[in-house]
């Protein structure tokens, strides 16, 4: 189970017991989250040292790549919820038979890659230029990180996130901001902000083998529900498409009983 940007393992905190009942379940950090190392950015590879890291669809895919040839030694199915479902669509790749599914929780869709921006207002097109030069700046993201990194600004957040309000407790504000008091907490936040041409989830399924199957909250304030039904529509590795009414981002949290449901069926069906 693949987390997404911002959150940890413990984001599953409403899963993994329902379904280690029917199958080892892992989730770790992606590099730069929750108790992982959050090692300083190198945002231009001009470093190639232990000291930086690349942050990368690339660079997380390959971590879960590691995990699983190193530590579960056996075929797996991916999870991934936001940008945690393109890393699970990339690790897929990498791990090739081992993986035997790949199911995306409300997909990252990255309007803002360079390879979309034609499909963005004049204006946005405009000041692309202005705006990779503004974020490059350490100083002003670590700014902006600091600003965001207190339990107030993420409840916000996560009341755009989760619309039901279900499941938006303390131990979940609470689970988010412990991980941005972090030395390096901010670091993840500068590298993720400059990416701006990396993988798109349907590129990555264009030539898949994979089943993939999509659980998608339909009121997403980030992640159309209008995305999820064009690509099950189009996409011929796509499998199902089950919409999960009043869910916002993270439906896996905020209704894990309909969620579950639906995940443990998948998990039997690849069995």
């Amino acid at each position: 189970m693949i987390h997404g940007f911002g959150a940890c393992k413990e984001h599953w905190r409403n899963n993994k017991k329902i379904l280690s009942e029917i199958a080892p379940c892992y989730s770790i950090d992606l590099i730069g989250f929750g108790n992982s190392s959050q090692p300083k950015a190198n945002i231009g590879r001009e470093v190639n040292d232990d000291q930086t890291f690349f942050y990368s669809f690339d660079s997380w895919a390959k971590q879960i790549q590691s995990f699983c040839e190193s530590i579960i030694k056996t075929q797996v199915i991916l999870i991934g919820n936001s940008i945690g479902g393109v890393i699970a669509l990339k690790a897929a790749t990498l791990l090739k038979k081992r993986c035997k599914k790949v199911i995306l929780i409300n997909c990252a869709v990255r309007t803002l890659d360079d390879k979309k921006l034609h499909q963005q207002p004049l204006l946005l097109q405009s000041i692309r230029p202005l705006l990779k030069f503004t974020v490059k700046q350490r100083w002003l993201s670590k700014a902006l990180f600091n600003y965001a990194a207190n339990p107030s600004f993420i409840k916000n957040v996560l009341k755009k996130a989760y619309p039901s309000g279900k499941n938006l407790d303390l131990e979940l504000i609470n689970m988010l901001y412990q991980a941005t008091q972090r030395v390096g907490a901010s670091e993840a936040f500068f590298g993720f902000t400059n990416i701006f041409n990396d993988y798109l989830a349907p590129e990555l399924m264009e030539d898949m083998n994979i089943p993939v199957d999509l659980i998608w909250g339909d009121k997403d304030p980030w992640e159309s529900i209008k995305e999820a039904q064009d690509w099950f529509n189009t996409i011929s590795c796509i499998c199902s498409l089950n919409i999960i009414k009043g869910a916002g981002h993270c439906p896996h949290d905020e209704d894990p009983e309909n969620v579950n449901k639906i995940l443990t069926k998948l998990i039997q069906q690849a069995k």
